[in-house]
């Protein structure tokens, strides 16, 4: 996926259409996950801290077969950085692409 250095899009900050420069962010680590998701409560509760009695819902019955696999590729996440007021904004919805690359 080819993609220009440098777009013309609206600031919300100068509230006009600007140049802005593009620039990827880089993809965050496994280390950086959410402390809330499902993954991390489940690693919680394994470790044996708050840790109840009684039945523990959908964790009791056995595992429904899942989708195996990788993704082939990552979504893009774009940063878009105006030129006059340089606020930096980001991309509502990525597309997947296996390389970008910067023209």
């Amino acid at each position: 996926m080819k993609v220009p250095k440098q777009v013309n899009r609206h600031c919300p900050r100068c509230n006009k259409h600007t140049l802005h420069k593009v620039t990827q962010s880089k993809s965050r680590g496994r280390n950086q996950s959410h402390p809330l998701s499902i993954g991390s409560k489940v690693r919680v509760r394994l470790r044996g801290e708050r840790r109840g009695s009684g039945n523990l819902g959908k964790y009791s019955k056995p595992p429904k077969p899942k989708m195996t696999g990788k993704k082939l590729s990552k979504k893009t996440d774009f940063r878009y950085q105006c030129t006059e007021c340089k606020k930096m904004s980001v991309q509502k919805g990525g597309l997947r692409a296996k390389k970008v690359e910067f023209v």
